[in-house]
């Protein structure tokens, strides 16, 4: 069984650091970061059509914050699906067949 909050807090932690990185890039090298996506865009084909827009503190912050809650509740919602997948095949394991039954009467 996996804990849930562990896995919660560690998906929600890796998305809000990116974030985090992200909007620290946008603050610090909002030129050079402009041509970087003009370019994975030309690599994938896309006209470049976004645009970064002027650093905010609010909106980096509220960036992180959302982020951060949405990977917990993505990464506790797949512990807690693991966990039911495996507690549900271990059920199944402990179930006796026919042939285990024969041998035990042995």
């Amino acid at each position: 069984m996996i804990h849930k909050n562990r896995w919660g807090l560690a998906l929600g932690l890796l998305l809000a650091i990116i974030h985090a990185v992200w909007s620290l890039a946008v603050y610090l090298i909002p030129t050079q970061l402009q041509k970087f996506l003009n370019w994975v865009f030309v690599l994938h084909a896309i006209r470049p059509v976004w645009i970064l827009t002027k650093f905010d503190l609010t909106n980096a912050l509220i960036l992180i914050a959302l982020t951060f809650v949405t990977g917990y509740i993505v990464g506790w919602l797949l512990a807690a699906l693991i966990n039911m997948l495996t507690r549900e095949k271990a059920r199944v394991e402990a179930i006796p067949t026919a042939k285990a039954k024969s041998k035990k009467k042995r």
